[in-house]
């Protein structure tokens, strides 16, 4: 019985934390309390909000974490907590979720809702389309200014949860010009949106790359832009903060990915299971690679006994390495993000990145001949570490500038295999070059 009283107290205490801190306007403050709880507890608080409440608390929280939430609600109440949620928001839920839950929630959702949801489904999640919100205010061109007004008057509430800076105008739904609602407010209520509209608006196509869409939102200080098919009929909008915030998941992903956090998302009231399963799948692989690498030293025992202050250089040697070839990883992974380089540029990019790792490798080298020959006084071991730093330098640049070349031509994520195949690779060479140059002129 004290168990039991026990358990219910500490799944209803937080909920009535977090229920305090809604009340309070602290949605921030409560997603770090939901944060802190098991998915089972996290559904269980979710569960005695209103679907107002629980959906601007599912904003809050990262999407792995709303996803696994969702999925054990019961689906009628999930579908009305994304009838809350912001268009392109639901729509990212809606793909992360299993597809019999998705299929049942889509279900249970308003009509328009889920058809725009399965809309913003059709669409890559790196294209205005994708990126794009259905919520926004559309009028047609005939309409009058004083009709506008009165619409927006009277249904205030409903519109409150959109950007109305702008209004957009069409005519047989293709988007003809675009309206600011200062211009609205302050124009005779006699005259017609065609009258008081900004003709020929900034759009875009429903099909355009993110990387285009930055673009776009450099040169112009828009808050949103609308969307488009071929045929100009107005799909959506584009805001700049979805296209800021696709990039910054982007890029964490990428490093999440970087470090073997595999999936590229992690938080820690996931199960300990999926956790664990998550980075054991990186590290699995990397210690194998890495008793490869170490099989180097076993080869060459006998020289590093010999000669045992080689043992201090070599780990500086294969991090240093590691650290140039990583740098070269970095920057072609952003210029293929970019679509600055294609995955056949081998020869380019390699020259590029030999350049730089032959004016890097002679100044490390150097310093870690220098650092040798004033530690022991023998001119012979600076030159065997200096030539192995300079000489692993080269090759880590050129294998690190492209690795994440061909793995995307064989289709496999880049931001996952280099890190390791590179680290194995600088390890081997740095350990081959050091004891192989030390057993030929030192021994």
């Amino acid at each position: 019985m004290n168990d039991g009283s026990h358990g219910i107290e500490s799944i209803e205490q937080p909920g009535s934390t977090i229920s305090e801190l809604l009340a309070a306007g602290e949605v921030a403050g409560a997603a770090v309390e939901l944060n802190r709880l098991s998915p089972a507890a996290q559904a269980k608080v979710i569960a005695d909000l209103t679907p107002e409440d629980a959906a601007e608390l599912v904003a809050q929280v990262v999407d792995i974490s709303a996803v696994e939430i969702l999925d054990q609600l019961p689906t009628s109440f999930a579908a009305s907590i994304l009838g809350e949620v912001v268009s392109d928001h639901r729509a990212d839920l809606i793909a992360e979720l299993p597809s019999k839950t998705a299929q049942s929630i889509l279900e249970q959702m308003d009509d328009v809702e889920a058809e725009d949801t399965i809309a913003l489904l059709s669409y890559a999640s790196d294209t205005a389309g994708g990126l794009m919100v259905k919520e926004y205010l559309k009028f047609d061109v005939n309409q009058t200014v004083r009709s506008v007004v009165e619409d927006l008057q009277e249904n205030s509430e409903r519109y409150r949860k959109m950007d109305v800076q702008y209004s957009f105008v069409c005519e047989s739904g293709r988007l003809v010009g675009v309206l600011p609602l200062r211009d609205l407010l302050l124009s005779p209520r006699q005259s017609t949106l065609e009258d008081v509209m900004i003709k020929k608006p900034l759009s875009v196509v429903d099909s355009t790359s993110i990387q285009d869409l930055e673009s776009v939102f450099e040169n112009h200080s828009f808050v949103g832009v609308p969307v488009v098919n071929e045929s100009g009929d107005l799909l959506g909008v584009v805001n700049r903060l979805a296209v800021e915030s696709a990039r910054s998941q982007r890029d964490r992903s990428d490093y999440l990915k970087s470090q073997g956090i595999v999936g590229g998302e992690e938080v820690r009231s996931l199960p300990l299971w999926d956790r664990s399963r998550r980075r054991l799948s990186w590290l699995s692989v990397n210690i194998l690679l890495n008793i490869v690498a170490a099989s180097v030293i076993a080869v060459y025992q006998d020289t590093l006994q010999s000669v045992i202050a080689l043992a201090v250089f070599l780990p500086i040697i294969s991090d240093m390495s590691g650290c140039s070839g990583n740098q070269a990883v970095a920057v072609s992974m952003r210029e293929l993000s970019l679509k600055l380089i294609k995955p056949t540029e081998f020869l380019r990019v390699w020259l590029k990145e030999i350049s730089v790792g032959l004016v890097n490798g002679v100044a490390l080298g150097l310093l870690i001949a220098a650092a040798a020959m004033l530690w022991k006084g023998d001119a012979l071991l600076g030159f065997v570490v200096g030539t192995a730093l300079c000489v692993n330098t080269m090759i880590a640049v050129s294998f690190g500038g492209m690795v994440p070349l061909v793995l995307k031509r064989l289709g496999v994520d880049p931001a996952i295999a280099s890190g390791p195949l590179l680290t194995t690779l600088t390890d081997m060479c740095g350990f081959f070059l050091v004891l192989g140059l030390a057993s030929m002129l030192m021994v």
